[in-house]
């Protein structure tokens, strides 16, 4: 109940449209800013305007699922609907890695990246056993299956500029006991050596994911960071996938920090601009929850030194999974996409 949960089973059907895309950027295809160049009022696909670099360095995908529905609702007439999804396809959002061929997904991002003078925000969300078979279950085979895929990962980066929030819900569901035991030890293991193996590279940040406001346990999460490699990581990141405010967010991330040496940290704000739902079953309040609204815009200038930005790393738009009606997680439902950009500033 307390993770994010509903965040990347369809990364899968999604890497081959967007490596396809970084593949176009690459070739020729990119955004007016071109090689790096000047890019306030640049474009960033679908007419969608590019944040200033200064306060939002990370890249815009102009092929993006939001960003092609804004080409097909101003096609099909209707605007009033293309200028609210506009509201996702104009920022940066995370790109979830998917479990095949990681080395051709992370390459074509970064590369498409680093073409537009910007940072690629990439979720790695493959750890064995993930989501204790809930929505968003699966994962790599076994700890072997995922040290090469994380080998993959990497090698695609190479020395691009890329964050990394690392395995969303892969702690807490060691600390809340829906990962059994006797893969505990691995699990540790493997986002430490993940750590390891990012933090190697040359321009390559990486945030250990740590949970949400709702925790409110500081107490049982920073063991658990400290054996998964926090002392290496840039910081973690809190809220990803959940809806808590920027304000409870950031205090809960600042009882955190205290614990694990005044690690900074980043906010998922993709989803918070009316905070939690308190309605309906507990168990899901996380899950599609009705009348929420987008959050602050992605950025690096935050309300506090030890924030290293907001960001948008759940997909605005893409199902938490087959509850309230939606269709299987990550994949695009239009109407809950409408109702949060509706509901926004």
């Amino acid at each position: 109940m307390y993770g994010s949960r509903g965040v990347g089973a369809s990364a899968r059907r999604r890497a081959s449209a967007v490596v396809l895309g970084a593949a176009l950027l690459v070739t020729g295809c990119s955004s007016s800013d071109g090689g790096g160049g000047g890019d306030d009022g640049g474009k960033a696909g679908a007419g969608s305007t590019r944040q200033p670099r200064e306060s939002a360095p990370f890249w815009v995908n102009p092929d993006g699922t939001a960003a092609r529905r804004v080409a097909a609702l101003e096609k099909a007439g209707k605007k009033r609907e293309a200028e609210q999804i506009r509201k996702i396809a104009e920022q940066p959002v995370a790109e979830w890695i998917g479990p095949d061929d990681p080395e051709e997904q992370t390459r074509g991002l970064t590369e498409a990246a680093d073409k537009a003078g910007r940072t690629a925000l990439l979720v790695l969300y493959n750890i064995p056993h993930r989501d204790c078979g809930q929505y968003s279950q699966g994962g790599a085979a076994d700890g072997d299956a995922y040290r090469a895929w994380v080998d993959g990962v990497a090698a695609g980066i190479g020395d691009r500029s890329a964050t990394v929030i690392l395995e969303p819900d892969a702690l807490l569901h060691l600390v809340d006991g829906c990962t059994p035991r006797q893969f505990h030890e691995e699990r540790y293991d493997l986002l430490d050596g993940a750590v390891s193996e990012l933090k190697a590279l040359k321009n390559t940040k990486v945030y250990l994911d740590a949970g949400n406001a709702g925790w409110q346990n500081p107490d049982q999460i920073f063991e658990p960071l400290q054996r998964a490699g926090i002392a290496r990581a840039d910081g973690f990141s809190v809220n990803v996938s959940n809806f808590y405010s920027t304000e409870d967010s950031l205090a809960y991330g600042k009882r955190l920090s205290a614990k694990v040496g005044g690690k900074h940290f980043v906010i998922d704000t993709s989803r918070n601009g009316k905070g939690p739902y308190t309605g309906g079953d507990p168990d899901e309040r996380w899950c599609n929850p009705p009348g929420r609204a987008l959050g602050e815009a992605p950025t690096t200038r935050t309300a506090d030194p030890l924030v290293d930005a907001y960001l948008w790393v759940k997909r605005p738009g893409e199902s938490d999974g087959e509850c309230k009606g939606g269709p299987k997680a990550g994949q695009w439902w239009e109407d809950y996409a409408l109702d949060l950009a509706k509901a926004s500033r």
